[in-house]
């Protein structure tokens, strides 16, 4: 008879009362990826917009020991090409200490199998060009980069005047 092996970790829904572990692993990504001055995280902003009237995105949270150490904030797209649904993965955050665990590999095999129960047809995220350490495990999934597609965004002063009927 074989034992079975327990990961060391449990991942789970995000629930009420995660928001300031969630908030504090955000600020941690932001400060990685070199953006800390962008970040505003909250926990009442997640509050809001997890739990709230209105929700905006879905988390998953990886909890060792009764911490939460990972977490994977994403929300619903929709393929105009495939008329079908998808899914954007905004973040996935493993903290320094716990990687190498195959934490951050259970949360995207979790959030394929979202997708698949839910009937979306992609799962899309980015990824900073200099983290070729992401990039690698991505593709050891059979994920590919989109090389002739290049994310916009407006925000802030722009995002404001656009609204405003002006233009930058």
């Amino acid at each position: 008879m074989s034992e079975t092996c327990n990961p060391p970790f449990e991942i789970r829904e995000a629930r009420p009362g995660d928001e300031q572990a969630i908030a504090g692993l955000i600020r941690e990504l932001a400060e990685y990826e070199r953006l800390s001055h962008e970040c505003h995280a909250s926990a009442q902003g997640l509050r809001d917009n997890l739990f709230g009237s209105r929700r905006a995105v879905e988390a998953l949270v990886a909890v060792a020991d009764g911490e939460i150490i990972s977490y994977a904030l994403f929300f619903q797209t929709f393929s105009t090409f495939l008329c079908r649904p998808g899914m954007y993965l905004e973040d996935l955050y493993v903290r320094p200490s716990h990687r190498r665990q195959g934490i951050g590999a259970a949360m995207m095999r979790r959030l394929g199998e979202l997708c698949v129960e839910r009937n979306l047809g992609r799962l899309e995220w980015s990824v900073l060009t200099w983290n070729e350490l992401a990039a690698s495990q991505y593709r050891k999934l059979g994920a590919a980069p989109l090389e002739d597609w290049r994310m916009w965004r407006l925000t802030g002063a722009a995002l404001t005047r656009l609204a405003a009927g002006g233009r930058s």
